[in-house]
């Protein structure tokens, strides 16, 4: 009897914001697995059991200690992991709040909200480095023969394809040459996009601006992806991948993962 897993993930431009919106009503009816959270801009003291205690799932939070308001992942288990860790072992990747890593019987799943790159050079050069350790950090599981599930905010769209206007973006941080470069070195490094392994073809964005009716125009970036490990393809545990765009309350939309593991 195979087991399967439905895995989702959501930007939610802040926690508390959604709050407001059905928050606790749309992961009822996502009914995954698990729900991975970015950008929750919450602090530990912040937490309410609204938050924490949703009927069904162990919550797990990773705060930024930096900054206020900021970044910051959770993750929302039924199957309690059997280890979770707060960040790869290097202060300044791990102060940000952007990882979390929980460990089920079949896999290893990260939740990461990838740094964005258009506040300055710096930025983009803290991002490019944060791609250069935490893959650096998986690399190691993967070659230990552990299977890995990446998923989050990437805040990179990977070709023309993922995004409405490629020409105009090309100069812009999320679309960047050398920003795409990271991701065709993933891809070659043996990480597969699923959504795009599944779907080759297929049109539809996870983000878009709240700016020029952007959603409503459809002018969106899929900058947010669930990549596995080859071995996960090769296993043949991929039975979906989706992109929910039908669910509001973020500039984001959900997006997911089915495993069926035999």
């Amino acid at each position: 009897m195979s087991k399967t897993y439905k895995l989702v993930s959501w930007n939610v431009n802040g926690l508390r914001a959604v709050l407001k919106k059905d928050f606790v009503d749309i992961v009822k009816d996502i009914d995954a697995d698990v729900v991975a959270l970015q950008e929750t801009k919450i602090q530990e003291a912040q937490l309410t059991p609204e938050m924490t205690d949703i009927e069904g799932y162990t919550a797990f939070f990773s705060h930024s200690i930096l900054k206020k308001g900021y970044s910051g992942v959770a993750t929302y288990c039924k199957t309690r992991p059997a280890k979770v860790n707060h960040g790869i072992g290097e202060s300044r990747f791990d102060d940000e709040g952007r990882i979390l890593e929980t460990e089920f019987d079949d896999f290893t799943l990260f939740n990461i909200y990838f740094p964005n790159g258009q506040m300055s050079d710096e930025r983009l050069a803290y991002k490019l480095d944060f791609y250069q350790s935490f893959f650096a950090y998986t690399d190691k599981l993967k070659k230990a023969g552990r299977p890995v599930v990446i998923t989050g905010d990437f805040n990179t769209a990977h070709n023309e394809i993922d995004l409405k206007h490629p020409g105009p973006n090309s100069k812009r941080s999320g679309f960047l040459k050398i920003e795409r470069e990271w991701l065709d070195r993933i891809v070659g490094n043996g990480y597969v996009d699923t959504f795009r392994y599944l779907y080759p073809e297929t049109i539809k964005y996870s983000w878009w601006s709240y700016r020029f009716n952007a959603r409503k125009n459809n002018a969106g970036w899929r900058i947010d992806y669930f990549f596995v490990s080859e071995d996960i393809i090769k296993k043949g545990w991929v039975n979906d991948a989706f992109i929910d765009n039908t669910v509001f309350g973020s500039d984001h939309c959900p997006v997911g993962l089915v495993l069926s593991i035999p």
